[in-house]
């Protein structure tokens, strides 16, 4: 209840500092769900690929989104967006096996993060290491806006340490990798390093998660977001 009231406060502080207007409705499109319980919260898993890990100086090179409503992942509204970057993929393609041939169709930067603010408004967001995929778009939201701005998501990879640590059980590096989560729920291993596959890997893994800890509709979304 606590950590709702506060999330709520945070939310109301960035609704009125915020100049963006699409900034300002994702804010205000927020607030009403955080009393949800995850099964009836509208969620959105994310996940992004990059030329590296650095949001200050790499560059996103895809985006994959998929909604999971009332606890069920939506496979057909599914969406996958290449980016153009500036310059080349470099090394980077040996894991998310895009080429630089498969960005000169893409969409700009600017185009792309319009359209992940409108998919993610009234929708919470998902991902894996959330605050790596989330400092990217925070990146590129301030390059278009000149404002700073923060964003918030369900973190599956926090989940898992919470849950991890809660049974006193050792971590070692590597563990909380989406692979290596998945495969303490005998959830397939899926071989293509893809955004698209990986935001769904990661949705996968919210509903095996929240199944351990009673059902999505025994955890609200203020429990969970951060």
């Amino acid at each position: 209840m606590l950590h709702s009231y506060f999330m709520k406060i945070h939310f109301n502080y960035r609704y009125w500092r915020c100049r963006n207007l699409l900034l300002n409705d994702y804010y205000k499109a927020l607030e009403p769900l955080l009393e949800l319980s995850i099964e009836k919260a509208p969620l959105l898993a994310l996940d992004l690929e990059m030329t590296g890990l650095d949001a200050k100086k790499d560059q996103i090179i895809s985006i994959g989104l998929i909604p999971i409503t009332n606890g069920e992942i939506k496979l057909n509204k599914g969406q996958h967006k290449l980016l153009k970057i500036t310059g080349s993929v470099g090394q980077s393609a040996t894991i998310h096996g895009v080429l630089d041939k498969d960005l000169q169709q893409a969409l700009p930067l600017n185009e792309a993060i319009l359209w992940l603010l409108k998919e993610a408004k009234g929708h919470i967001l998902v991902a894996h290491h959330a605050p790596l995929d989330l400092s990217f778009i925070e990146q590129a939201l301030m390059q278009q806006t000149t404002q700073k701005c923060r964003l918030f998501a369900i973190d599956t990879m926090r989940i898992e340490h919470k849950r991890l640590a809660h049974r006193q059980q050792i971590i070692k590096e590597g563990d909380l990798r989406l692979g290596s989560c998945r495969s303490r729920y005998n959830l397939p291993n899926y071989e293509a390093h893809n955004a698209l596959v990986d935001a769904l890997s990661c949705a996968e893994l919210l509903l095996a998660q929240l199944s351990r800890m009673g059902g999505a509709g025994n955890v609200k979304v203020s429990e969970l977001i951060c």
